[in-house]
């Protein structure tokens, strides 16, 4: 699967001019958005000049301003598409002895795994980490419609690692009640994928104006939350099916979860031994 647009931009950062790296900033920061006016407008909004632009767009291997364009275009409706679009055509029946439809399934599920950590940009994931083993910051996690399970599983392990760990799992009015106590002392975890949900997009921001550090676990094509986001670290999510695949989100988070448990172990562990004390003890007072 090629690479989108966001991940050549943040991928080539390093590498990218003073002025290109200008244009990339704005790029990512309003993403799609940024690119699809015409370049003169794109320039002058960043304050460089237009050559500067055209020549960031070959470096992320466009062959014009036109072809790049088209790409973000292809990629916002593919941020957009519902199930109903996502649903392969129907392919002949498969011939006695040829390969079995799990095994196209499989592959892309694998496929995407392996995409998403050789992709994984170690300066967000080592960031992301320390966030999630400070324990003087308080963490809150939560995700959308389908990836919120995600969002309890992490906050369920971190929380026998550290203390000041909380999900966010009530309804978006609820939300203000814990909004009211964060600062610069709090992180705010969020999972959001294709088809992004607004309420997210409204906690990060009111989160990240109460001067919280977020950090966002996304699809490939980037949550908006991107704008607010400290930390922003990307999983694959298409598959052969009507539904996109959480498996790479999923092994993204426990990636973090296994590196804040090694980081933080001398601490983790006295704190683990005494939750199995406190263990013994209640199947004890129970028995």
């Amino acid at each position: 699967m090629a690479k989108t647009t966001v991940e050549k931009l943040r991928e080539g950062l390093d590498g990218f001019s003073a002025t290109e790296r200008r244009v990339a900033y704005q790029l990512l920061a309003e993403y799609p958005v940024a690119g699809l006016q015409s370049a003169t407008d794109l320039a002058r909004a960043v304050g460089v000049s237009p050559p500067t632009v055209l020549r960031l767009v070959g470096r992320l291997g466009f062959g014009s301003y036109l072809d790049f364009q088209r790409s973000l275009r292809e990629e916002l409706a593919a941020q957009l598409s519902s199930p109903l679009a996502k649903q392969p055509a129907t392919k002949p029946a498969r011939r006695m002895g040829s390969q079995p439809v799990q095994a196209d399934f499989f592959e892309t599920v694998l496929h995407n795994v392996q995409e998403t950590f050789a992709n994984l940009p170690k300066g967000e994931f080592d960031g992301a980490v320390q966030l999630l083993s400070d324990s003087r910051l308080r963490i809150h996690l939560v995700g959308g419609r389908f990836t919120d399970a995600l969002a309890l599983y992490l906050s369920v392990h971190l929380r026998i690692l550290r203390p000041g760990v909380s999900h966010l799992q009530e309804q978006e009015s609820n939300w203000r009640d814990q909004l009211l106590d964060m600062n610069k002392r709090d992180v705010l975890l969020v999972f959001d994928i294709r088809r992004y949900q607004p309420s997210l997009q409204r906690l990060a921001h009111a989160a990240a104006a109460r001067q919280a550090r977020i950090i966002l676990l996304t699809d490939q094509w980037l949550s908006p939350i991107v704008r607010v986001a400290t930390h922003v670290l990307s999983a694959r999510v298409a598959v052969p099916s009507m539904w996109d695949s959480c498996t790479a989100l999923m092994a993204l988070s426990e990636s973090l979860l296994a590196e804040v448990s090694r980081q933080g172990w001398e601490k983790s562990r006295r704190r683990i031994k005494e939750l199995e004390d406190m263990r013994g003890q209640l199947v004890d007072t129970d028995g």
